[in-house]
């Protein structure tokens, strides 16, 4: 790609961004769209002014919140939106960290070596965008040393910011734990594999004499049921009673309104639904009834204690002389407690776990197809091959720049989108050849990675730039929310989801991995990530406050997969420099990058012994400490009722209905 082709992506993503943070500042400052843009705030009817300020005038866009995100203190964070959530913010930090130096590296270093090398005859005819990456370098010359010192400095520089980053989250996580020191799921063990009582031939009963017997401070447990339909029931339950209402509250309504309900509920017989809502519920308190549920018992239950500590050493401990019974793990918080898989057997678990890896194994080398064919349009040669019909594009002046600058990104996000670290296998192309030559995987990687660093450019600035954008400006929620109202006139409802964490760790990690994979190959590629991790710094701050609901917090436990990812992303970097240094005649350099990759591996093993067991694993010293302040405060009844409670499934608790009060049946 040449210069003319990354200016024109940049100047079309850097367009797209402006208009879409514009219209954000805009369509904010309006009432009616605070269902879309305020969702988390009119849930908690939180009627306090913005901590991300708009600026003044309704008409008026302002980039105001941006600044303003970047004043937000990670204590403000955590205490409204818990520990994962400044973990996540953490880790745009940790980007921001990392790639402001490396650009610094980049841009004044390594771009400018790469310029002023003698290089290829056609590089610097085309003006391609190579001139500025290390294959504009030629073979043999003492300048890759550059390369090799950038190297360096740059892994020993994100080893340094990881160590300090993996202290600095246990740290908060211990205290996080302190001072949530009452949580349910620190009293509460999750047990599995329960045998049956040989006396009265249920799991409960087990549960009751083994855990009285050999733990004091044993306070009650809950068995769990494979109940069924019975979720399924309550909610079609709830959905008729809001048929209902609504049907009731459209006595006066305008032309639309009357059409739209003439075609949806206006139908609907208002008798014959309270019947039908009538018989679901009485299908409900025959499952809940105690009779009907000792038959639907499963070996899982959830087990409380009067103490942390004794919590946690159960959760630690092997329970029975056999492995496979009783088999005692912490328990997730409530929130967070999927029900319906807790029924699941226990082996049959670990046969989806290895459905679920070879699914992805195939779907990551298949997603192969359509990202080669992306990466192909990035060079217009290559269009030129696949479909002659295409040099009529050079015709018209500057639609080449776009075609190759832009469209291959945008392409790629839309299938990126459905498979978010599908992208990892951009380059297996190689990998059939790197299977039966494993000693070329370096030369191969470096190759590889080396042909498509344009591609990955313009992949960046359309993730980055349009993608946050469009994220903050939630237009698919503002066309529904538009729809809605001026057909049915009801708008007032917030779209309050969770925050996606699935969704935006991997495409971060995503984005280091390309940055340190292309931070020796293609300097240039950094500050456009510098700018990419700005960017989604202020976007998650502003979704975080306004709009997600932190639905669970597991207290950053997942940071030793980030810090995983960042591993992989460092010692591919090495790799790809190890081959790439071998493709460019420069042995020294190849065997003196050798010694880098073994003390980075070394490393990652150190933080493996150090740091990982702090997240697996709870102190016992913390537990203690929170039993002793319990005993000198004098403990609360209330707080471990509250955590035998908290475990009682959805479906074991009275159904909040409106139009009557539906109680479990005691029979």
């Amino acid at each position: 790609m040449d210069a003319a082709g990354l200016l024109a992506s940049a100047a079309i993503n850097l367009g797209l961004a402006l208009v879409a943070l514009s219209l954000f500042s805009l369509l904010k400052k309006q009432p009616g769209n605070a269902p879309v843009y305020q969702p988390r705030r009119m849930a908690a009817r939180d009627r306090s002014g913005d901590l991300l300020p708009l600026g003044h005038g309704r008409v008026t866009p302002s980039f105001r919140w941006i600044g303003a995100a970047f004043q937000l203190s990670e204590d403000d964070v955590l205490r409204r939106h818990g520990l994962d959530a400044l973990v996540v913010i953490r880790l745009f930090k940790f980007g921001i960290k990392c790639f402001s130096v490396c650009s610094i590296v980049g841009v004044l270093i390594l771009a400018p070596t790469n310029y002023t090398s003698e290089g290829r005859a056609d590089i610097r005819r085309s003006n391609s965008m190579e001139l500025f990456t290390v294959t504009n370098v030629t073979r043999g010359s003492n300048r890759l040393w550059v390369h090799f010192s950038s190297l360096c400095f740059i892994s020993f520089y994100v080893v340094y910011l990881l160590h300090k980053e993996y202290k600095e989250i246990i740290r908060r996580r211990i205290e996080h734990l302190k001072y949530h020191k009452k949580r349910p799921d620190q009293y509460t063990i999750l047990v599995r594999g329960i045998p049956k009582c040989p006396d009265h031939g249920t799991y409960g009963c087990y549960v009751d004499h083994f855990f009285s017997k050999h733990y004091q401070t044993y306070q009650a447990y809950q068995i769990v049921h494979d109940i069924g339909n019975i979720e399924a029931l309550q909610k079609l339950a709830s959905s008729i009673e809001k048929q209902i209402k609504r049907k009731r509250e459209t006595r006066k309504c305008n032309f639309w309104q009357w059409i739209w309900f003439k075609f949806t509920t206006e139908a609907i017989n208002i008798r014959r639904q309270e019947e039908k809502l009538k018989d679901i519920q009485q299908s409900i308190r025959l499952l809940q009834c105690e009779n009907m549920l000792k038959h639907k018992e499963v070996p899982v239950a959830f087990v409380s204690f009067k103490s942390r500590l004794d919590a946690a050493q159960a959760a630690e401990m092997q329970q029975l002389t056999n492995p496979l019974s009783l088999v005692t793990t912490y328990a997730p918080e409530p929130t967070e407690t999927i029900w319906k898989n807790l029924s699941v057997p226990f082996w049959r678990m670990s046969m989806y776990r290895l459905g679920v890896f070879v699914a992805a194994f195939f779907l990551t080398v298949f997603f192969t197809i359509p990202v080669t064919a992306v990466q192909g349009i990035v060079q217009f040669e290559k269009i030129k091959r696949w479909f002659p019909p295409a040099r009529a594009v050079q015709l018209i002046p500057g639609l080449n720049s776009v075609v190759t600058g832009y469209l291959p990104s945008m392409i790629l996000n839309v299938l990126i989108y459905l498979v978010p670290f599908a992208m990892l296998g951009s380059l297996l192309d190689q990998i059939g050849e790197s299977f039966t030559h494993p000693k070329n995987i370096p030369s191969r990687l470096a190759s590889a990675v080396s042909a498509q660093s344009d591609f990955f450019i313009t992949y960046i600035l359309t993730n980055g730039m349009s993608g946050f954008s469009l994220e903050v400006l939630q237009f698919g929620l503002l066309t529904w929310q538009f729809l809605k109202v001026h057909s049915i006139g009801r708008g007032d409802e917030p779209y309050l989801h969770g925050f996606p964490y699935y969704r935006v760790v991997p495409i971060v990690s995503l984005a280091i991995l390309i940055g340190m994979v292309y931070a020796v190959v293609a300097p240039l590629l950094l500050p456009i990530l510098l700018i990419y991790f700005l960017l989604g710094y202020a976007v998650y701050i502003n979704q975080m406050e306004d709009v997600y609901e932190i639905t669970y917090d597991t207290c950053g436990q997942y940071w030793p997969n980030i810090h995983h990812y960042i591993f992989l992303s460092v010692t591919l970097m090495q790799i790809t420099m190890i081959g790439l240094f071998g493709l460019k005649s420069k042995p020294g350099a190849s065997f003196a990058s050798i010694p880098l990759l073994v003390l980075n591996i070394l490393y990652n093993q150190y933080c493996k012994v150090r740091f990982l067991p702090t997240f697996i694993h709870r102190p016992v010293q913390v537990a203690k400490e929170n039993d002793e302040l319990d005993d000198a405060e004098g403990m609360i009844q209330g707080d471990l009722d509250n955590a035998v409670s908290a475990y009682k499934p959805p479906w074991m608790r009275p159904t909040n209905l409106e139009t009557s009060s539906v109680q479990p049946l005691n029979l």
